[in-house]
């Protein structure tokens, strides 16, 4: 059974009505298309008004929706010939993220990300999306090993956050998050970020130091989750809403702000309702940026990654 966010009810109720109609119809013999296109022409009115006006803390619950394609969803539209590549070299291998190397219309790419579950099973098999350590390690190691091989690599980022737990303390989080970083920054191959759904903290930037930084329609992208922030500034994480719209985390404000490269278009009511269209605009967005960075140098590659990084945030000195 699907599952419907609560500013979707109206929609619904209207779909119900026309195929209640269209039931009514084939089982009466009663010609009612004209009261069923009436119907029609209402949803759709309603959808482009709803999903072209959508909040922050709207667009939230559509990027954390448990039906939203996941990163093996993604590989599977986007890509050929997938061979999955596993563990960090010290004995581990997260299986928040994943990676390997795969085939993008015949050209070999290294393609990583986080991973979620659609199942309370499958979800403690990804550690709900939350990386540890090892992961990023992981994650590190099939890019060196791409930037080796002259291969791009593409990042497919869905996460609440880095795993914040005692174990990933002590095994190195901010180190293993720090070290991505530094080290992404000086790749010498092209890299194409893209956050699929959450993008929260330094556990998505861990993976998103890139050349284009890309965000789905209904995605968002922050410092830190509204829940958290809304916790902090008002003891109240009921106020996550406000939080939302007051962190500018969504793909327009983002890109005014220059912290993304562009916004790739979701099927209407989310990425979850046509998974085919999502990933055939993912695949033609990533295409594009390929074909663009594929023209330059190493050397420029690395310095307008850099001076891209650096560009980000704003001050005032007093």
């Amino acid at each position: 059974m699907a599952i419907i966010l609560d500013f979707e009810k109206p929609i619904v109720e209207i779909e119900k009505k026309i195929e209640e109609l269209k039931k009514m119809s084939a089982e009466s013999g009663i010609d009612y298309s004209k009261q069923i296109d009436s119907f029609m022409e209402m949803a759709e009115a309603h959808k482009e008004q709803l999903y072209g006006g959508l909040t922050p803390a709207q667009k939230l619950q559509i990027a954390r929706h448990p039906e939203r394609p996941n990163f093996l969803d993604f590989v599977d539209g986007i890509c050929t010939d997938f061979i999955e590549l596993h563990g960090d070299r010290q004995g581990m291998d997260d299986r928040a993220i994943i990676g390997g190397l795969a085939k993008l219309n015949g050209r070999t790419v290294m393609i990583i990300g986080t991973m979620k579950g659609k199942s309370t099973k499958e979800n403690l098999e990804y550690n709900f999306g939350m990386p540890q350590p090892q992961g990023y390690r992981k994650a590190l190691r099939l890019m060196k090993h791409a930037d080796k091989f002259n291969m791009p690599i593409i990042t497919l980022i869905d996460t609440p956050g880095a795993y914040p737990g005692i174990s990933a303390e002590e095994t190195g989080q901010g180190v293993a998050i720090a070290t991505n970083l530094r080290d992404m920054a000086k790749l010498k191959v092209p890299v194409i970020a893209i956050i699929t759904g959450e993008g929260c903290s330094g556990g998505a930037l861990g993976l998103a130091v890139a050349d284009r930084v890309y965000l789905l329609e209904h995605a968002y992208y922050t410092v830190i989750s509204p829940e958290g922030c809304a916790s902090i500034l008002w003891r109240d994480a009921a106020k996550a809403p406000e939080a939302a719209e007051a962190l500018k985390i969504t793909a327009p404000d983002l890109l005014k702000f220059g912290i993304i490269d562009g916004a790739i278009k979701e099927p209407v009511g989310g990425a979850h309702h046509d998974y085919a269209l999502m990933c055939e605009e993912m695949k033609s967005t990533i295409e594009k940026a390929l074909d663009e960075l594929s023209l330059l140098s190493p050397e420029e590659l690395k310095t307008h990654r850099y001076e891209k990084f650096r560009k980000m945030g704003k001050y005032i000195e007093g």
